[in-house]
């Protein structure tokens, strides 16, 4: 019986490749001859490298790069299976993660080290990248990014800046210079694993929405916003795109629209290109069981998440779903709808956030044990 496991992450406590190891312990005490296959999966946010460098067969690569806060950092990046395709996530460049709490401030942060991971990529012989943008610590308009590139910026000097750009110089700058970026990035194909359809500018846009959320005050923002529709003013006269309004032009403080700029990169739902990426459908075909699970399942779960995706092409191919998670929320009923044919918590008892996330890999591992037991005993009393 070919069973798949096809979990996300469990944030904090284990990543999607270790979900898939912990139910595989539980299963294989049940149908210890079953056909496992493991897929671990992300929705291009934190854990994307991670899963599509497992589910490929893949390797990592770790580089050091400038931190959001202009300090060296090291970061890693993943090279699919196929040798050709590279995995990408800012955040592990230009992540908020990164930043002290104290130091959240987006006037102050670049996203250069982003463009160092992809030089470091392409220049591994990678014409193919995916990118994950979530997470970001940075509002620049992708502005270090493009410097790393081999964009120029010129300075209120006439001269060229030679600092990592940030959100607070975006004002500054009286012109742009594409003719050094690398003409290596024109043979090749970006995609954005992008979870958000916010335009660059206005009040849904990448300031107003989430430049607080990354340390800026009330005073900064409309400083931002005016860095922000100057600088894509001068990058859209100077590649001759239109990009501001496009959806997820403001994902990242911007990054994604200077990516659509600069590489002409196309923005897609994160879940649809991991699931594309790891060929998804053709691996599960044929399947009689899929196990799904994240920490969380609530109502937003059935819009976009990893989840939602699974269920989409496991109802295509006619596979029943079950979830496992650390939490459900009661108004998921919805779930029912969409192939799933049970969800469970992992938690087999009352206990603490702290104790269910530091038990987690336990927990899960016994829980998928429990549903195997109770479906191979169905399957004895109702044979097909």
């Amino acid at each position: 019986m070919k069973i798949v496991l096809a979990p996300d992450k469990f944030k904090g406590s284990l990543t999607a490749p270790q979900a898939c190891q912990a139910m595989e312990r539980g299963i294989r005490r049940v149908w210890p001859d079953g056909e496992l296959l493991s897929i671990p999966l992300a929705d291009g946010g934190e854990g994307t490298v991670d899963a599509l460098v497992t589910a490929t067969g893949g390797r990592y690569e770790h580089v050091r790069v400038t931190g959001p806060l202009g300090k060296p950092v090291r970061a890693k990046f993943g090279i699919l299976g196929d040798g050709q395709t590279a995995v990408i996530e800012m955040a592990q460049a230009s992540g908020l993660w990164r930043v002290p709490h104290s130091k959240r401030n987006p006037f102050q942060t670049t996203t250069f080290g982003t463009g160092q991971l992809i030089m470091a990529a392409v220049n591994k012989g990678c014409h193919k990248l995916i990118i994950g943008i979530g997470g970001s610590a940075t509002t620049d308009c992708g502005t270090g990014m493009a410097q790393a590139l081999g964009a120029r910026f010129i300075g209120p000097d006439g001269r060229t800046i030679e600092q990592p750009m940030t959100g607070g110089m975006m004002e500054q700058v009286l012109g742009v210079d594409l003719s050094g970026i690398s003409p290596i990035l024109k043979d090749c194909s970006i995609t954005l694993a992008c979870d958000v359809a916010n335009p660059l500018l206005g009040p849904e846009g990448a300031v107003m929405v989430y430049a607080a959320q990354k340390g800026a005050t009330a005073e900064q923002l409309d400083q931002l916003e005016r860095g922000m529709e100057h600088m894509i003013d001068l990058l859209e006269a100077a590649t001759g795109r239109q990009v501001r309004d496009q959806p997820g032009a403001g994902a990242a403080g911007g990054l994604g629209a200077a990516l659509m700029a600069l590489l002409n990169a196309i923005s897609r739902p994160g879940i649809e290109v991991v699931l594309e990426a790891v060929s998804f459908r053709e691996r599960i075909r044929g399947a009689r069981l899929l196990f799904a699970g994240e920490g969380s399942v609530d109502a937003q779960t059935l819009f976009g998440k990893t989840i939602h995706g699974v269920l989409r092409v496991a109802r295509q191919e006619h596979i029943p779903v079950v979830i496992l998670a650390g939490s459900i929320t009661e108004d998921v009923d919805g779930l029912y709808e969409q192939g799933v044919i049970s969800l469970f918590s992992i938690c087999d008892r009352p206990m603490s956030v702290s104790e269910a996330m530091s038990q987690a890999s336990r927990l899960l591992e016994k829980a998928a044990e429990r549903v195997a037991r109770a479906l191979h005993y169905g399957s004895m009393l109702c044979p097909q």
